[in-house]
């Protein structure tokens, strides 16, 4: 195991985590084209042993298969992992606001009590395991309070269940309302070099409040991992497929920034992956970065980025390649 990589807390918690972390959102199959299970095992198992502590996983991510998988991989380490699972998306009942249909159920957005009483023990029976060490709110629930919705996660948290509370893809006055209403450790937000929306809205509530923030699609999608060519075709339910950030212009974009910053990969005998995930993990306010990975070379790949230091002319250097080349992107 690396001994390498950079170890960050969670919020006030007393959590900590590599900072690379591995996004599992893929491995469950849905919107990428369905998964292979034990492609997926051997890429958790290969980031464990890379020292990433770290995984993210969610009830949504391919109706529970996701988080099965993952409590297939991590069968007798659990005391080497740190998990990161979600709550607020369920198909089990129809309270809440409608938000979408996955393999024909319909999913509600609903963060009551019931709910996630429900949607925890689900969580821990899919996982393996008898606590989560940071427990989310997946998407935010209109018919609920936040407060409300806090107040369950902090007794669950005082009977050991969770031992660490956050929030996913929040307005800034959501998160204003999570603060007031209790101790939240941790956002978890969409954040790449191509969707920095955040740096001035919750990032600095973030900050402010000692808050962890875990970026995902920290490689857009793959958009920046630099593996996609501009002959790359994708099939199936691949979100990808007629995703606009996906054009042929825009790939050739990203083949131009990779061949700007090749100096810096040189440098650091990186990847692009790897070195957009370190300047990720640089910015101001970015505790964690997620990272997909479907097999155990892309886990292996993203691991090493934690291991890698950029210096303050590199940073520079490659946010000009970035308003060189990357802001006028098709959305």
């Amino acid at each position: 195991m690396s001994s390498q990589q950079i170890i960050r807390q969670i919020g006030k918690s007393d959590v900590s985590a590599s900072a690379v972390g591995l996004g599992t959102w893929a491995i469950g199959g849905w919107m990428w084209g369905g998964t292979d299970e034990q492609a997926s095992i051997r890429a958790i198992e290969a980031s464990i042993d890379a020292g990433i502590s770290l995984i993210d996983t969610a009830p949504a991510y391919g109706l529970g298969r996701s988080e099965e998988i993952v409590g297939k991989a991590i069968k007798g380490k659990r005391d080497k992992v740190v998990i990161a699972t979600k709550c607020g998306l369920n198909w089990h009942s129809g309270k809440g606001n409608h938000f979408f249909n996955q393999d024909g159920k319909p999913v509600h957005r609903y963060l009551g009590a019931d709910g996630i009483a429900h949607e925890l023990e689900q969580s821990l029976r899919r996982l393996g395991t008898d606590h989560i060490d940071l427990y989310i709110t997946h998407w935010q629930d209109p018919t609920t309070p936040i407060a409300e919705t806090m107040a369950v996660l902090e007794k669950l948290k005082a009977a050991g269940k969770i031992r660490a509370i956050g929030a996913s893809n929040v307005s800034a006055q959501d998160l204003e309302d999570y603060v007031a209403a209790g101790q939240i450790d941790a956002i978890q937000e969409r954040y790449s070099m191509i969707d920095r929306e955040i740096e001035g809205s919750q990032l600095p509530i973030a900050r402010h409040n000692d808050i962890a923030t875990l970026s995902y699609s920290s490689l857009a999608l793959g958009l920046l991992s630099g593996a996609i060519d501009p002959a790359r075709e994708f099939t199936g339910d691949d979100q990808r497929k007629d995703n606009p950030r996906f054009s042929i212009a825009n790939r050739q974009k990203v083949a131009r920034l990779k061949q700007a910053i090749a100096p810096i990969s040189a440098r650091h005998q990186a990847s692009m992956a790897q070195i957009v995930i370190a300047w990720t993990l640089a910015q101001p306010g970015i505790t964690f970065a997620l990272c997909g990975a479907r097999n155990a070379e892309q886990a292996i790949d993203n691991a090493r980025a934690g291991e890698i230091a950029l210096g303050s002319s590199e940073l520079a250097a490659i946010d000009a390649a970035i308003a060189a080349h990357l802001t006028a992107l098709d959305a």
